[in-house]
């Protein structure tokens, strides 16, 4: 029986076709309605699904839709029950990264594992073999960096990402600023994965979100290099995961 997966982030909505563990097919949208969402019942008729959202908002029409057709999870967090979570808040907790690391540890669950989700802002979660997770951090993400450079300031240019860019250091003011973006997260990047080693040296680095390529490039030159698994679909492989466990 097929599982529909929704992850509605802060910029896209991930829509998703699972059969069992098998992802089939994967989407984003900008919005999403009735109509999609009718489109995606019509081709691969799942027989239950999941919703995720960032947002603390009321159910959608389209949720509603689904839910007149077939049953329809709300995601929370009190799911998943593979997963021993000790954040002080657990309401606190952003979905997304709660469904990564119940991705990350039905995948991997013989290691630890370091969830590194990149997408509007970068978070670093950490979940032993045990299935215990403590916490993280909240970062900004790639492009807000850009932004923020040019919001907050009354010359510096908005410039895009270069991934082609290695400098040390900036020859002009949009070098600078790229070197000080896109240097400035790989030391951090590479910060937190030697404090996460430190604590527990046998290791996934899993990589996940729309700027996980870009993360990985930067990644495939250091040391921790063996230990990187890309992961694009983490949160939805969680989500699709812990639809499974509540259904047992």
């Amino acid at each position: 029986m097929a599982n529909l997966v929704i992850d509605i982030g802060n910029s896209y909505t991930k829509a998703a076709i699972f059969d069992i563990d098998e992802l089939l097919w994967v989407q984003s949208y900008s919005n999403i309605d009735d109509e999609i969402i009718n489109q995606i019942l019509t081709k691969y008729k799942p027989g239950k699904a999941i919703v995720s959202s960032v947002n603390n908002q009321q159910a959608q029409n389209w949720e509603l839709y689904i839910s007149d057709r077939l049953p329809l999870v709300k995601f929370n967090a009190d799911m998943p029950s593979s997963i021993n979570n000790h954040y002080h808040t657990p309401q606190t907790l952003g979905l997304d990264r709660l469904a990564a690391i119940a991705g990350a540890y039905s995948l991997y669950p013989e290691k630890g594992n370091m969830v590194i989700d990149a997408g509007t802002c970068i978070t670093y979660d950490w979940v032993d073999k045990g299935g215990n997770y403590f916490g993280g951090s909240i970062s900004p993400g790639l492009n807000m960096r850009y932004k923020a450079l040019n919001n907050y300031t009354a010359l510096l240019p908005l410039i895009e990402t270069d991934i082609e860019f290695n400098n040390a250091f900036g020859y002009d003011t949009p070098s600078a600023i790229r070197s000080g973006v896109q240097n400035g997260i790989n030391f951090e990047i590479i910060g937190f994965i030697e404090a996460c080693f430190k604590a527990n040296n046998e290791l996934n680095i899993l990589l996940s979100g729309g700027d996980a390529i870009f993360f990985d490039t930067l990644l495939k030159n250091s040391i921790f290099a063996p230990y990187v698994k890309l992961e694009p679909y983490l949160v939805l492989k969680g989500l699709n995961a812990v639809i499974q466990q509540h259904n047992d």
